[in-house]
């Protein structure tokens, strides 16, 4: 995700204030209710532009928890001072991950919780394992263990080689903090990221996808 994220319609949009309440979990490590600080913010005018375009307020801040930044734009227009001395937030790069409704509930579930437990790795794997697996259940394949089926997957073309072996490294990642493997029990941050990158990326492609050509073919040519 490389372009700034909208925040979506709340009822009273949050300020660029000395700290940002905005986002009830960093982006980075999951942390709720994470004390973001301002570590930079563009000057009065707001960030010049050379192509004429509208002129926003930037700003940078860090979480207390990871010391990750999150960029925040102020709302277009409102490059001079508001009522209560600074702009509204317009936009977050990077939002905290959102779960598309378009997954099984179940999957969806599971997948929320995965985000939810970044900064707990073990925990984290292992959802994103449980979300592949409702996600291969939810098309049907339901018998054998998670190992034959995603190899099945694979076999009948649902999951291409790569996606069958990164999703191998999912079930492998969370067996090891399920079953407190002897050599090697728990997961680490980058890995357990990697396995909730590729759970979201599945439910993407096998749901998200899916659903949205349906409903654009269905704008081209509603049915009778």
């Amino acid at each position: 995700m490389n372009s700034i994220v909208p925040l979506g319609m709340p009822v009273e949009r949050p300020k660029m204030s000395s700290t940002l309440q905005a986002l009830s979990r960093c982006p980075y490590c999951a942390v709720a209710n994470p004390l973001f600080t301002r570590q930079w913010i563009s000057g009065y005018g707001g960030n010049v532009r050379g192509d004429g375009g509208i002129v926003s307020k930037w700003a940078a801040y860090s979480c207390s928890n990871c010391g990750s930044v999150v960029a925040v734009k102020g709302k277009p227009g409102e490059q001079v001072a508001t009522v209560e001395g600074v702009p509204t937030v317009d936009s977050i790069y990077p939002s905290a991950p959102q779960v598309s409704d378009k997954l099984p509930s179940v999957a969806r579930v599971f997948l929320k919780q995965a985000f939810d437990t970044l900064h707990a790795p073990d925990a984290a794997a292992v959802m994103a394992g449980s979300a592949v697996d409702a996600m291969l259940k939810e098309h049907g394949y339901l018998e054998g263990s998670l190992y034959s089926r995603i190899d099945k997957a694979k076999t009948d073309a649902l999951l291409t080689a790569g996606m069958a072996d990164w999703a191998h490294s999912v079930r492998l990642g969370s067996n090891r903090p399920r079953h407190a493997d002897m050599d090697s029990p728990h997961v680490s941050p980058a890995d357990a990221k990697r396995s909730v990158d590729f759970a979201e990326a599945l439910g993407n492609f096998l749901f998200v996808l899916t659903a949205q050509i349906e409903e654009a073919v269905n704008e081209v040519s509603p049915v009778a």
